[in-house]
């Protein structure tokens, strides 16, 4: 079989296709890889592909599809970035979370942004975000954003764009980490001759940084747990494969209890004192106490602890001003503010609908216009002006009118392209890039590639598995020695960003250490009896009187369905 008959249907190429450059020829990061596929030919890759499909859904990678678990959709071309270009979207990402740092930091505390007028007062007022509750808490490390997924788009000239910041709950990676097993399981022989950064350093170093928020009385090692709302939730995969990765507890809030300021953990050797809870709960409903009484997924008297700096919760409550959709269109002043710096990644335009003369435009423009919710994940809500109907747009435009607060604009983002295996054979299929960064106070470290999400159907511009999207893995190549990214500041210098990755793992083509698992299903958690630290003599002396091991019995379970998705649910 020719090298071109892979490929054949796609190779004219066509603007914005990442693999392909306008005239058909194979852009220079893509070639090797491009030449290995096309070797396999279509009938060995085909078969290897169906292949790769079995092994997620025997493996249990599934998402929550309209109420059924589903395996998720992984497509074996993979995604190519290369070293420069991706020292320069490392640079951006971190760039971004620092400055969103700041700014939580900053409207907990002084609120100095509002005051030197870089963002209105109007922007926090009206924001359902806000949790009085937190203001003037400043964890022990500094840190409330331990996690990130910033969602980028490659513009229509080739480079990375904004689309929208996620600091709540991102989800996805571990689709990351799954999608790089699986590839190196299927097609070990294509990393064999290119040198693809490693994955299998992200467990390791978000326990790292988990353990590094925790208060200074945590003793070495501080204790570590992952809270789910439990096996019913879309995203319970990944809060299983984290957890075991880590070797930390899976916890639902029935397995914790707060006893004067402190968070303990029911163990079947009694209670152990947990020190940093990585939450995969909204806030609404992580402490009834504090938020929806009704809530059987939170757990009573948790932000009097945190508020009494015996327990760090990851990411931080009251985070979800910083990816409001009105928070992103000011993320660029941030930069520029906090850090004097001029942004390296741009954000997508945007359209402020509080704005009269933005708002009018809009209105004008509505059949041209993508429409979002400022408080909308997922893909939900959101109304693309060239595809609606004229009801639609009827519905739309008075929904802007009587609420403007709650809506963003944005030009229809042409989404670049990258070639995806369907029944006809590959064919290009929009995509996005959703990079993961850790946090651990110290250093902002981004995990090489990230989540591509594909968009299956043809033409489908939401790449969101509930709207029928799937995954790539995301290869970053090695660099072949320093990276240089130049960034403007404020004050005309150019500051710059240089680092040596050549020492950085490559992949191999061999399993990741933490792939060494038997199985990666976990059908409900393991019952917590993990090697930690018990009850110290402080803890034990001022519970002796007041604690009865048969209280806790009379405690609610936790819900047997899950009324919750995660807010920033990557599918």
């Amino acid at each position: 079989m020719s090298a071109s008959s892979l490929f054949h249907g796609i190779e004219a190429g066509g603007d914005g296709d990442e693999m392909f450059a306008a005239d058909g020829s194979v852009r220079p990061s893509y070639r090797s890889l491009h030449d290995a596929l096309a070797r396999l030919g279509e009938e060995e890759f085909r078969s290897r592909s169906e292949s790769l499909a079995r092994s997620y859904l025997d493996q249990g990678v599934t998402f929550d599809y309209a109420g059924e678990e589903r395996p998720f959709p992984i497509d074996a071309i993979p995604r190519v970035i290369a070293a420069e270009e991706w020292a320069e979207v490392s640079a951006g990402i971190s760039q971004r979370v620092r400055a969103l740092e700041r700014f939580l930091e900053d409207l907990y505390s002084g609120a100095e942004a509002v005051k030197d007028g870089v963002i209105p007062a109007e922007l926090a007022g009206s924001s359902t975000y806000i949790v009085d509750a937190m203001r003037g808490y400043t964890p022990p490390n500094g840190v409330r954003i331990h996690i990130s997924g910033i969602d980028l788009v490659r513009d229509g000239s080739g480079g990375f764009r904004v689309l929208e910041d996620n600091v709540r709950t991102p989800s996805g990676v571990s689709y990351v980490l799954s999608n790089r097993r699986a590839m190196a399981q299927t097609f070990p022989e294509l990393f064999a001759d290119r040198p693809v950064r490693s994955v299998g350093e992200y467990p390791g170093r978000l326990l790292n940084a988990l353990r590094a928020a925790a208060a200074d009385h945590a003793g070495e090692e501080p204790t570590v747990v992952v809270l789910t709302p439990g096996r019913f939730n879309s995203a319970y995969f990944e809060h299983s494969l984290l957890a075991r990765t880590m070797g930390v507890d899976l916890v639902e809030a029935s397995d914790l209890v707060e006893r004067h300021d402190r968070i303990y953990m029911r163990t079947t050797a009694g209670l152990r004192r947990v020190d940093v809870i990585y939450k995969r709960t909204d806030d609404d409903f992580i402490d009834p106490e504090v938020f929806r009484p009704d809530s059987v997924l939170g757990v009573p008297g948790l932000v009097r602890a945190i508020l009494a700096h015996n327990v760090v919760v990851a990411n931080g409550i009251g985070n979800g001003i910083g990816d409001d959709k009105l928070t992103y269109t000011y993320v660029p002043d941030l930069i520029r503010y906090y850090l004097q710096e001029e942004p390296i990644l741009r954000n997508v335009d945007t359209w402020r609908l509080e704005e009269p003369e933005a708002r009018a435009e809009v209105l004008d423009r509505l059949d041209e216009l993508v429409v979002k919710p400022v408080d909308g994940s997922g893909g939900k809500g959101i109304v693309i002006g060239p595809s609606a109907t004229r009801e639609e747009l009827d519905a739309m435009r008075a929904r802007l009118q009587a609420d403007p607060r709650g809506w963003i604009a944005q030009p229809v983002v042409q989404l670049s392209t990258i070639p995806t295996l369907v029944e006809e054979g590959p064919e290009p299929r929009h995509a996005d890039l959703r990079p993961f960064a850790l946090n651990s106070g110290d250093d902002v470290w981004v995990l090489p590639g990230g989540l591509t999400r594909v968009a299956l159907p043809k033409g489908e511009m939401i790449v969101n598995s509930s709207r029928g999207g799937g995954s790539k893995d995301t290869w970053v190549l090695g660099a072949q020695g320093p990276t240089r990214v130049e960034v403007p500041t404020s004050t005309g210098y150019i500051r710059v960003l240089e680092r040596d990755e050549a020492d950085e793992p490559v992949e191999t083509g061999e399993e990741e250490p933490y792939a060494q698992e038997q199985d990666q299903r976990q059908s409900e958690p393991e019952p917590v009896t993990s090697a930690i630290p018990l009850l110290d003599a402080e803890d034990l002396a001022e519970d002796r009187e007041e604690y009865d091991p048969e209280d806790l019995d009379g405690d609610v379970a936790a819900a047997e369905t899950d009324p919750h998705r995660e807010a920033n649910d990557a599918q």
